[in-house]
């Protein structure tokens, strides 16, 4: 579309229609019999390009559990070290959900005392233990009636600690230790907040099993799925999760993994054994975000794979599974790009290719990698448009406040209702 000075009728109308609109959309259309299709029981074959409605719609909502999970957060990131946590109210996008359980992750690294002494009211942010995100079960009769099951969903933020930052950082391959050695090893920093036990918290694999299991057990007879959903940290923790899951708890129900702006988290071997495991991977991957390439190697996916084919002498050996950067991903991909939005610049910056309202503003759009931007996009601009401002083409942007100032008389927008959406 090109930026001109003015915009045709059909675009204003376009556009004052999808800042209008609230952030939430949720399904409606009975998925029924066909629920484990939507669930990746084929991988979501011949679902993903050209875009299945139904499946968008499915993305968008469990990209939006893990906004609600960000929110909760940075409405009280502090967490008393004197006891356990208290109740913490998460504000769940869907209504048919109630969380039933907080979860938590802790670091295995120490900050120095010193810091929280030059900044005690940043306390929260060398704190070693932190809410990462909670577990939800779908309660309405209904609901469970138009999706064909009683969904539980695992829901995690990706990073906002200065130690979960530094556990990112913590780049080798490690053996899971119930593996052994020379078998699935996973990023360091990644099993150090998944594995690691806080002073008055459990660990996130400890909490996730013991959660599953009373559910499994509260609702024994009925047919259930396990969904789990994280973007950037909590992407990487989510792969983690499915395979705790499926390790350890006998008969597990169906298990799906929706994940945005993951990066890599372990070697092919782990890979292949989330995969032996029945676990359905769904990796939403904006082409323009960085993160999905790491860690590992910092070359495209495409080179990666060239060299790993190629016969070159000494080459191969870059990338043998035992190497401390031999990374691979494991799952069916959908694919979108910055580029194919309309209301955002080509150039935008790696914060907005890696923002999740940005990602669920592509997916929301996406009809089929040779397609444009579909014009029946139905997320609101508006939480885009304030967070990242920089990012949206100014055409829009001055168009935008004029018609945000007429809309707020009317009542029916205001930028204050839209919540925050961290990077």
């Amino acid at each position: 579309m090109k930026a001109t000075e003015e915009m045709s009728p059909r675009h204003l109308k376009r556009l004052q229609r999808m800042l209008s609109k609230t952030a939430e959309y949720s399904p409606r259309n009975a998925l029924g019999s066909r629920w484990r299709e939507y669930h990746g029981s084929n991988d979501w074959k011949g679902m993903l390009d050209p875009l299945d409605e139904n499946l968008r719609r499915e993305v968008v909502r469990y990209g939006e559990f893990i906004q609600a999970a960000y929110h909760s957060f940075h409405s009280n990131p502090a967490m008393s070290e004197e006891g356990p946590p208290s109740h913490r109210h998460v504000a769940l996008p869907d209504r048919y959900y109630r969380v039933t359980k907080s979860l938590y992750a802790t670091s295995s690294i120490n900050m120095p005392k010193w810091i929280d002494d030059v900044a005690p009211d940043l306390g929260w942010m060398t704190q070693r233990s932190s809410w990462i995100g909670y577990v939800a079960v779908c309660d309405d009769k209904r609901e469970i009636a138009r999706m064909g099951r009683r969904d539980i969903v695992i829901s995690l933020r990706g990073t906002a600690t200065c130690l979960e930052w530094a556990e990112n950082m913590r780049a080798q391959l490690n053996d899971m230790p119930e593996e052994g050695q020379g078998k699935p090893k996973v990023e360091c920093g990644f099993l150090s907040l998944f594995k690691t036990e806080g002073t008055h918290v459990p660990s996130l694999a400890e909490s996730v099993i013991e959660e599953v299991k009373r559910l499994m057990e509260m609702y024994e007879g009925e047919t259930l799925s396990i969904t789990i959903t994280g973007h950037s940290l909590g992407a990487a923790l989510a792969l983690l999760v499915a395979n705790e899951i499926t390790t350890r708890v006998p008969e597990v129900p169906s298990v799906a993994v929706f994940s945005f702006g993951g990066p890599k988290v372990g070697n092919k071997a782990f890979g292949d054994k989330i995969t032996a495991q029945g676990v359905k991977v769904l990796r939403i991957v904006n082409s323009q975000d960085v993160i999905t390439r790491v860690p590992g190697m910092f070359v495209s996916e495409e080179l990666e794979q060239t060299i790993r084919n190629s016969k070159i002498g000494g080459v191969l050996d870059m990338f043998d599974d035992n190497t401390p950067l031999a990374y691979s991903h494991v799952g069916a991909e959908l694919r979108v790009d910055t580029k194919m939005s309309p209301f955002l610049k080509p150039d935008a910056d790696m914060a907005c290719c890696h923002d999740l309202e940005a990602y669920l503003h592509l997916v929301d759009g996406f009809l089929a990698s040779n397609c444009p931007f579909r014009a029946n996009a139905k997320r609101s601009l508006a939480r885009l448009m304030q967070d990242q401002s920089a990012n949206v083409k100014k055409l829009y942007i001055s168009k935008a406040k004029a018609l945000s100032l007429n809309l707020e008389r009317q009542g029916s927008f205001s930028m204050s209702r839209c919540l925050p959406s961290p990077s």
